[in-house]
């Protein structure tokens, strides 16, 4: 096809997946959105795998106030082993920050199903991980 007739067939093709909801496939491809990431961890705990095995509990309260422990893997060598801090939802991303845990550095983070008790996260800095749903 010549590449006039291309740009007649693409800009009116594009136009109609518009009018019909459709988008193309992008790296955003089944990431969660804010109703979605709040109705996945409001009053859960969620389970972050480590890279050493085991993983660390998060319990994300109903008020916005998140508890970590990470006691059960030996993260007192390193950190404080457990801490308390806040979470919220924005523009699609898990937000936290923690009293002292990763300096109080505010984090925010792109969610997306992994399997059905999984979730795959990206932080903003690139780094990512799985992790498990409990309840």
């Amino acid at each position: 096809m010549n590449p006039a007739a291309f740009r007649a067939f693409a800009i009116p093709a594009a136009f109609v997946a518009g009018l019909m909801g459709l988008q193309p496939a992008s790296a955003n491809e089944g990431q969660l959105r804010t109703d979605e990431i709040r109705a996945l961890v409001t009053g859960k705990r969620i389970y972050l795998a480590t890279p050493l095995g085991g993983e660390i509990p998060l319990y994300y309260r109903p008020d916005g106030q998140v508890d970590g422990s990470g006691e059960a893997v030996g993260l007192g060598r390193w950190l404080k082993p457990k801490d308390s801090g806040r979470w919220w939802v924005e523009q699609n991303k898990l937000c936290q920050q923690w009293q002292t845990w990763y300096d109080g550095e505010r984090m925010c983070f792109t969610l997306s199903r992994a399997g059905e008790n999984r979730v795959s996260w990206r932080r903003e800095n690139g780094e990512s991980g799985v992790a498990r749903l409990g309840r």
